[in-house]
């Protein structure tokens, strides 16, 4: 199959994970829905800023199954995204001991419980080096939008939804509700009433992700099935939460970054403000 016809295969499965009748689709954000977006409490996927997650395992980025680390932190920034005012994440993937990619995430909670992706800014780094954010996207420039993470009240049955639509990357993962109530244990304890989501790619229809969330945590384990070319398996081995003086150096980095993404991408993020503290010293 050549590039061209490869590309429009991509772009027609793109159209249709948006347009199906049979799944929620990303679509224009209503900021009045958003009273109070940067606080994301919902049951299944709660964020409180000062709190990080770090989960290990194993992924196969090209060089075989290797050790795979994730830190994941909530900082206590936002930024105006599409008119809604979003919590600001910070992501580090290490990848056989060595940084792979480093990204701010932007996610905001509606008045019903949802909680939704706004955009990503991934740096991608190689021998240490920055390379580049190819995968960058914002709902509200450049035809992406809004997608949803966490569903208020996920119930087996509901439709499949769209976890964000950025068409210039074409980017159009879907996830739905795949078991509840399940009992599952990680090294740091067993949970009840785990909530188990599965994630694809619509241009990867085999692969699949399963990820599992235990009330009042949140994400505790991930597991790949079917031809999902990565196979990452991941748990969450320890949950920090952060001092004063370690959230002051998150802080800085996330910043380092969204300052950066001015430079490295300004034809999506010259469009946005700058992150900004939740809450400034007087």
């Amino acid at each position: 199959m050549s590039r061209r016809v490869a590309r429009a295969f991509v772009a027609a499965l793109l159209a249709l994970a948006l347009a199906s009748p049979a799944g929620v689709a990303a679509g224009e954000v209503d900021p009045g829905t958003f009273s109070r977006p940067d606080t994301i409490n919902n049951r299944w996927f709660p964020l409180p800023p000062g709190t990080q997650f770090i989960l290990e395992g194993r992924a196969d980025r090209g060089s075989g199954r290797l050790r795979h680390r994730v830190v994941f932190t909530v900082t206590d920034l936002t930024k105006v995204i599409d008119g809604v005012r979003t919590l600001v994440l910070w992501d580090r993937d290490y990848n056989g001991g060595a940084l792979e990619e480093a990204e701010i995430t932007f996610h905001a909670q509606d008045d019903e419980g949802t909680v939704w992706n706004f955009g990503e800014y991934p740096e991608q780094y190689e021998n240490g080096k920055l390379t580049g954010a190819p995968d960058t996207w914002l709902s509200g420039i450049a035809g992406a939008r809004a997608g949803i993470l966490m569903l208020a009240s996920p119930q087996l049955g509901t439709p499949s939804y769209l976890q964000g639509w950025a068409p210039a990357i074409e980017f159009a993962d879907r996830a739905r509700v795949y078991r509840t109530g399940r009992r599952n244990c990680i090294p740091l304890s067993c949970y009840e009433n785990v909530l188990v989501t599965d994630e694809w790619n619509p241009a990867e229809p085999g692969g699949h992700q399963r990820k599992f969330y235990a009330p009042g945590v949140g994400n505790i384990r991930v597991g790949a099935t079917g031809k999902d070319s990565e196979r990452e398996t991941l748990v969450l081995v320890k949950v920090r939460h952060l001092s004063s003086g370690a959230m002051a150096t998150i802080r800085a980095q996330a910043l380092t970054l969204d300052a950066r993404a001015y430079r490295t991408r300004p034809d999506l993020y010259s469009h946005t403000p700058p992150a900004q503290r939740m809450h400034p010293a007087a």
